[in-house]
């Protein structure tokens, strides 16, 4: 090929994965697969064709020869760089984030010689990364919005989706001459607040009964109280006690009528234990929670 002049009679070596494009003033004369070829006016018809030859060529010509890899393009990444909102049949309308891989190959170097790569002298897969990233983001929004799947059945789905993406994508894929081969969804989330709103909710529920757990919780936050008597929140239930003992005196101190002393106090009557405040027994004289002598 010196001087970019291809002798009659030279040979093209295509390799395994490779296809090469015959290109005669600027048009597509023929592709090869792999394989050692003889150029010769019968192994490139379109071109005898295009130039109305009859016969073999026996002058250089000038044209040119474009290699294409057809190999996987392994680990391309592809996500929303801001999340996009779709309709939740559960939530009503969500933001969500996703991201992933996908592979795709060369299939048709006609289409990707015209749609894409032209006349460049080469071409790069970073050169598509961004196109196909944005093309695959863009459908995005169309496939999750048509999905019936809600977002917390979304991640057990994660396969079943990717599988709809496929397919909603190869045409476009095709159009540039590519085959989208595999595509896979790694992760499917909300943005921060949202998940810190969907973590509260889950906690609700998890919850259950909120009144027995506000009861629970006052429970657990005296019982810490307790534990630190110098500090101020030991202070407030040393209060709290103090008042209980106040109510009790004050009760003592009052005038008792004949009839309240000649008759026994009734047999289900309880009163408070000042330590822990448990109910116990009238006549107990011990607290049977805290032992506490009454």
């Amino acid at each position: 090929m010196q001087d970019m002049e291809i002798q009659t009679g030279g040979r093209l070596t295509v390799r395994e994965s490779q296809m090469a494009a015959f290109v005669n003033e600027g048009k597509i004369a023929d592709i090869f697969t792999p394989g050692l070829y003889t150029l010769t006016t019968r192994n490139l018809p379109l071109l005898t064709d295009l130039k109305n030859w009859d016969k073999d060529f026996l002058s250089p010509f000038k044209s040119d020869v474009s290699f294409f890899s057809t190999r996987l393009q392994l680990d391309q990444k592809w996500g929303t760089g801001t999340p996009i909102t779709i309709r939740d049949k559960e939530f009503g309308a969500v933001r969500l984030r996703c991201y992933g891989i996908y592979s795709y190959r060369i299939v048709d170097p006609r289409a990707f010689f015209t749609q894409v790569c032209g006349t460049r002298e080469s071409y790069f897969v970073n050169d598509l990364e961004g196109q196909l990233r944005n093309t695959i983001v863009a459908r995005l929004t169309e496939i999750f919005a048509n999905s019936d799947i809600s977002f917390l059945d979304m991640t057990a789905n994660q396969a079943a989706l990717a599988g709809k993406i496929v397919e909603l994508m190869k045409p476009s894929f095709a159009a540039y001459g590519l085959e989208l081969n595999t595509f896979v969804v790694e992760n499917i989330s909300l943005p921060d607040e949202l998940q810190k709103l969907l973590d509260q909710r889950i906690g609700m529920k998890m919850v259950g009964d909120l009144g027995s757990y506000s009861q629970f919780a006052a429970a657990q936050a005296m019982g810490a109280a307790a534990a630190n008597p110098n500090g101020t929140a030991g202070l407030g239930i040393g209060l709290g006690a103090g008042a209980a003992v106040a109510q009790v005196m004050a009760g003592a101190m009052r005038p008792v009528s004949a009839t309240a002393v000649a008759e026994p106090p009734a047999t289900g009557a309880t009163k408070f234990c000042i330590n822990c405040g448990h109910a116990i027994p009238q006549r107990a004289k011990f607290c049977a929670d805290c032992g506490q002598a009454r």
